[in-house]
């Protein structure tokens, strides 16, 4: 299974570069061992694949929404990367099993906080679920903000190789202060984490977050 793996990930990421002059450099940011919670926003259908291939060969998983496995195209790629799957509106407590124990083995898992693709480019307000995770597993956490994937499909039909942007942030665990976690702070603190994503992107893209002015810090403990 390894090597279909390694064979599936580099045919993906060879095809990918070809269609996409992708800006990498920042990845090189990524910590090269240890568990990791990395979140983005979620623009569209290619930044997941890219992101995904070029961290290869640390392992890295994320999560699906279950209905995709009714696709066996995809229960078949899922299955093969170990793709978490995640009932949507529900505490699935079963999905953060699995998401503790790959992170407990030392996989990156990537995570969108907007909880759902966002069809302008420009950042929705988050979700806290990431919050409950990132508390539970005491993993560190980067941002990894990305632009130009959404313009990949109207690019391929007019056979334009898209650009692809990344930037990545500082480095952080949440901290609670010992302050009782209650939903209030759980928001707080996912928006804290979403304006470091804001920071990283060009302004028309930061969407809910486009008010730096507001951005705290209070639950970041930043890693040197």
């Amino acid at each position: 299974m390894k090597i279909i793996r390694w064979i599936v990930a580099t045919g993906l990421r060879i095809g990918l570069e070809i269609l996409c002059r992708i800006e990498k450099k920042e990845l090189e940011k990524v910590p090269a061992t240890g568990p990791l919670i990395i979140f983005s926003n979620h623009t569209g259908m290619v930044e997941v694949p890219i992101v995904f291939s070029e961290l290869l060969p640390r392992p890295v998983t994320g999560l699906a929404k279950i209905e995709s496995w009714d696709n066996w195209f995809l229960r078949i790629i899922f299955d093969l990367f170990h793709i978490i799957p995640i009932k949507r509106g529900d505490a699935d407590m079963e999905a953060m099993h699995s998401m503790l124990r790959v992170l407990d083995e030392g996989f990156i898992l990537g995570m969108s906080p907007e909880g759902t693709r966002n069809k302008s480019g420009a950042l929705l307000k988050a979700y806290p679920g990431v919050v409950i995770l990132a508390l539970k597993s005491n993993s560190p956490l980067m941002p990894v903000a990305h632009w130009g994937g959404e313009d990949f499909r109207s690019n391929l039909k007019r056979l334009k190789r898209t650009d692809f942007h990344i930037r990545s942030g500082r480095l952080f665990q949440l901290d609670a202060r010992g302050e009782k976690v209650t939903k209030e702070v759980r928001q707080q603190m996912v928006d804290e984490m979403m304006y470091q994503l804001a920071m990283l992107l060009p302004p028309q893209y930061r969407g809910a977050y486009s008010d730096l002015a507001n951005a705290t810090e209070k639950y970041l403990r930043f890693i040197d």
